[in-house]
């Protein structure tokens, strides 16, 4: 199947474009495919932020809460414990 293309003329700051250049040769890429994957992973991740927000609005902070209320107060398993940032204050609930 053919997949019809289209062209637009893409104006970027020349330093971009010299950026573009390097990563597309990184990859051993061309430009265009360099570009048009960039475009594609963008479009993908605005949607799955769209997606999100959606869901955040349909969520119910209490009903979440209650089930946090019923998970057991019981130690980690080993390596699942929280790793402190260093200088971050331990008094965390």
């Amino acid at each position: 199947m053919r997949v019809p293309k289209s062209t637009y003329p893409l104006r970027i700051a020349d330093h971009v474009m010299e950026e573009a250049k390097r990563a597309a040769a990184e990859d051993n890429l061309s430009l265009n495919q360099l570009l048009s994957a960039f475009i594609v992973d963008g479009i993908g991740h605005r949607r799955a932020i769209t997606n999100l927000r959606k869901r955040a609005t349909r969520g119910n902070v209490d009903a979440a809460l209650a089930i946090l209320d019923r998970a057991p107060d019981v130690d980690p398993d080993p390596g699942d414990e929280l790793v402190e940032a260093q200088g971050a204050s331990s008094d965390r609930p």
